[in-house]
């Protein structure tokens, strides 16, 4: 029973990609008695109810904001793998019109609310951002195979994010049981000290 009261969160693994596991506290007072709180004395076991509380609420707090962090980045991809989809069907309709010999008509956006009508003549190569205001020239071969690999990793990669969160989600819930555990625990031990006292 000792051994399981500190097991990390209902048998889960210790940590996922330097995210600790929240420990939960199934017997409050033989966890209590682990950590060395002393629960003799009123005085030093009120003090020491309410530092392990504040313990408890400074990890949910970096819960917290490794959420906000892993939130933004789950953002910033979710909306970089929309724009890769639409590179690669450029690409592909470039290379479609190349083999069709045909020109590609499309219009581009001078600048804002100002748009041109351009042919785009058989072309063998396409210019690419690759971020920090950086442009290259690719073969389209190249550019469809950079574009494809991209994109897996961005899939792949938020696929790693979304794992993260839920578990990180599930972190987040076992610390707040255990806050509500140990809060619970602490009024009962309130109680009977108060019984014994009026007996």
């Amino acid at each position: 029973m000792a051994a399981s009261s500190t097991s990390s969160s209902v048998g889960g693994p210790l940590e996922r990609r330097g995210i600790p596991a929240a420990t939960f506290v199934e017997d409050v007072q033989t966890y209590l008695t682990q950590l060395g709180l002393d629960a003799n004395s009123a005085l030093a076991f009120y003090k020491n109810v309410l530092t392990f509380k504040c313990v408890v609420l400074d990890r949910l707090q970096q819960y917290k904001i490794v959420e906000m962090k892993l939130l933004a980045q789950q953002r910033d991809l979710q909306a970089k793998i929309p724009d890769i989809e639409k590179c690669l069907d450029i690409v592909a309709t470039l290379q479609a019109k190349k083999d069709a010999g045909e020109a590609l008509i499309a219009d581009f956006e001078v600048s804002e609310g100002i748009y041109s009508r351009a042919q785009i003549e058989e072309t063998d190569s396409v210019c690419l951002w690759l971020g920090a205001n950086v442009m290259l020239e690719y073969s389209c071969d190249e550019a469809d195979a950079l574009l494809k690999k991209n994109l897996e990793n961005a899939k792949a990669s938020l696929g790693v994010l979304i794992a993260d969160l839920q578990f990180l989600r599930d972190q987040v819930t076992v610390t707040q049981v255990t806050i509500a555990r140990v809060y619970n625990w602490d009024v009962h031990q309130r109680r009977i000290k108060q019984a014994t006292k009026e007996a």
